[in-house]
């Protein structure tokens, strides 16, 4: 009995020795980037770890070893950006990114202005390992050389231009669209000319207009980190994607970067709603979900877009289930059922639902994928404008253009996805090919995880385009010298011939 007790003390003193203590910085008041956030800080619980998660949104309920730095301030400061997205998606790229990174530098300033994290970084302590959201926050990397740990970075979406720089990952634009754009991996020479300018139009806003703000920021509220700002970004240890090859284009990664796309997704099937479940078994001819995510809002679409949809709905002979936040739609079809909150998972997952009309968000179509049901998207923002340049790519999706959605053409497109079998196939395909893993996304996210933490920020990963400047990276150096000796030859050649001339004459 007493060597039995001996051998329970010394297992309990081995898991707490092999325990390491996290920092999760989720910022955003935007639900679908947080889930992704909370995704991975449940897993690292779920593997034994603590995690203290600073986030706008925190536990309902207690959960062991994980504790909450509530930042309730961040959700009215998005809040007046959430109202705007409509408008602002009318507005051209090229002047809507000032727009996006005001929005991040406010969010930014909040988060670190907030009296539980300024609490937060008054305490004597370290963590094994920073984990922070990449999302216009550059400023909040500074966290990890506070607490003295390696930083790891996680995206909501996949690479892209606020990414790729903290681990030195290429981004071709020859054939990698940039994430705001809607262009393929296969672009004419129009698109590629437009990728191009657009990148370099960004790259240059990011240098000399956004990260100098971000600077500020950073200086103000880490004022004792020893680490200049572009050291910090650069010495990032670790990348986490929410993407997966089978669900994007092949594209090269840093040996840091890891796609972990779908670890938010719940693979464990719970029951519906009693009155949910009966209007989708009910239903003869299946059911088609519709929603916008979790930061646009069908009750602030224009009145003439929303009348499209509630005519287009009303001519169904399926029936759909409308995520609407508000408790009456006048004109509602009697096929239509509206709810400010539906299961999302589990009603995609359902046999009877064959279609789902969604804004082309990462996670949306992730998760349309996993369980199998091809889509309608409306992109707005963001990286939903590529998501479905993928799936009409790909062929198991179709794009309605917002500025052209009318009641025509939005019939059309979901008459086209559900009448041709093409769809719903290449649906099946693409979640054969995305299941097909040997381990689960969010294993290998913990995996990962604990491996840069074990190896004290895995410095053996670190790409030596780190060390590079702009000049160099991109050999422009080396060209001046060739275009220098160039010209200096064709000169020298110019003068000799020159001279023959001359005495010649």
């Amino acid at each position: 009995m007493r060597l039995l007790r001996l051998l329970l003390l010394l297992l309990a003193s081995l898991s707490q020795a092999w325990a390491y203590s996290y920092l999760v910085i989720a910022h955003t008041a935007a639900k679908s980037h947080f889930y992704v956030g909370q995704a991975l800080a449940k897993g690292l619980v779920g593997a034994g770890h603590e995690v203290t998660m600073v986030s706008p949104f925190p536990q309902k309920k207690p959960l062991k070893n994980f504790v909450d730095v509530a930042t309730l301030s961040v959700i009215p400061a998005m809040e007046v950006n959430k109202a705007r997205i409509f408008e602002i998606a009318k507005i051209p790229i090229v002047f809507r990114l000032p727009f996006m990174h005001a929005m991040g530098l406010n969010l930014t300033r909040t988060l670190l202005a907030e009296p539980s994290v300024q609490t937060l970084l008054a305490e004597n302590r370290t963590f094994d390992a920073v984990l922070c959201e990449i999302f216009m926050n550059d400023a909040h990397y500074g966290f990890a050389e506070h607490f003295k740990a390696p930083l790891i970075a996680f995206s909501s979406f996949g690479a892209s231009s606020w990414s790729n720089p903290l681990v030195g990952t290429p981004s071709p634009p020859s054939y990698v669209p940039h994430f705001l754009l809607q262009f393929s991996d296969h672009m004419s020479f129009f698109e590629r000319a437009q990728n191009l300018i657009f990148t370099a139009f960004e790259y240059i806003y990011h240098t000399f207009f956004y990260l100098p703000q971000q600077e500020q920021i950073y200086k103000e509220f880490f004022p004792r980190n020893k680490q200049s700002f572009d050291d910090m970004r650069r010495n990032t240890a670790l990348v986490l994607l929410n993407n997966h090859i089978s669900l994007g284009f092949p594209r090269p990664y840093a040996p840091n970067m890891i796609e972990v796309g779908g670890m938010h997704i719940n693979r464990k099937q719970q029951p519906l709603p009693q009155d949910i479940e009966d209007f989708i078994k009910g239903a003869k001819h299946g059911v088609i979900y519709f929603s916008m995510g979790s930061n646009l809002k069908s009750k602030d679409l224009p009145q003439e877009k929303r009348q499209a949809i509630i005519e287009t709905f009303g001519k169904l002979k399926q029936r759909v289930l409308w995520k609407f936040e508000e408790p009456n739609l006048v004109g509602k079809p009697a096929n239509v059922f509206i709810s400010d909150w539906f299961p999302q998972h589990d009603i995609l997952a359902h046999e009877n639902v064959i279609l789902f009309i969604t804004h082309g968000g990462l996670l949306s179509t992730t998760e349309s994928i996993y369980h199998g049901k091809p889509i309608v998207g409306i992109p707005i923002f963001g990286d939903q404008f590529v998501n479905m340049a993928r799936a009409e790519q790909l062929g198991y999706g179709v794009t309605v253009a917002f500025d052209k959605l009318t009641a025509e053409s939005f019939h059309q497109a979901i008459n086209w996805v559900l009448t041709d079998p093409h769809y719903a196939q290449q649906m099946r395909e693409m979640s054969a090919r995305f299941r097909d893993q040997h381990e689960t996304p969010l294993e290998r996210a913990v995996y990962w995880v604990e491996h840069v933490t074990r190896q004290k920020g895995a410095k053996y990963l670190r790409s030596a385009s780190q060390n590079l400047n702009f000049i160099q990276y991109h050999n422009l150096d080396v060209f001046a010298m060739i275009l220098f000796l160039d010209c200096d030859w064709t000169l020298k050649c110019w003068a000799a011939v020159a001279l023959r001339s001359s005495h010649a004459d």
